[in-house]
């Protein structure tokens, strides 16, 4: 037998773009969703180690549910480097103030911990209103 596995080449990969309203989903869930569509797991031509996935958009940030207690209890942790440098967030803080952070803060967890996960999350465009400055990829398709 002489099969050969198939490792697409970098120029045969076609990116595509996903459009994605956030109205009303939660937060891991819309995360799950985005970061498989990043990594190209969604197509057949998947490889683990080649950057094979498509561009994402997704619209309306602020208007992310999470469930339960974790608006009150669930907090974001920074710490600068120096001494009494850390902060910590409350995502109901985070929440009002930037959920396009929290949402991308998501979905950057939910990726993999190597080279490939910063060139996946450059293509990851986040807006908080139903406005975004990316049409000119979805007019051909409409």
């Amino acid at each position: 037998m002489n099969k050969k596995t198939y490792l697409p080449k970098e120029d045969a990969i076609e990116r595509k773009w996903h459009l994605i309203n956030a109205d009303g989903k939660v937060l891991g869930r819309l995360a799950v969703e985005v970061a498989d569509i990043l990594r190209g797991k969604k197509k057949v031509i998947y490889t683990g180690h080649i950057d094979c996935g498509d561009f994402v958009v997704i619209t309306n940030a602020k208007k992310i549910v999470l469930t339960g207690k974790k608006l009150d209890q669930k907090t974001h942790f920074t710490y600068s480097g120096y001494p009494g440098g850390t902060k910590f967030t409350p995502y109901s803080v985070l929440m009002e103030k930037s959920p396009d952070k929290a949402l991308m803060l998501a979905v950057k967890g939910m990726l993999p911990k190597n080279k490939l996960a910063d060139r996946q999350l450059k293509r990851l465009k986040v807006f908080k209103d139903e406005k975004h400055t990316h049409g000119a990829q979805f007019a051909s398709k409409q």
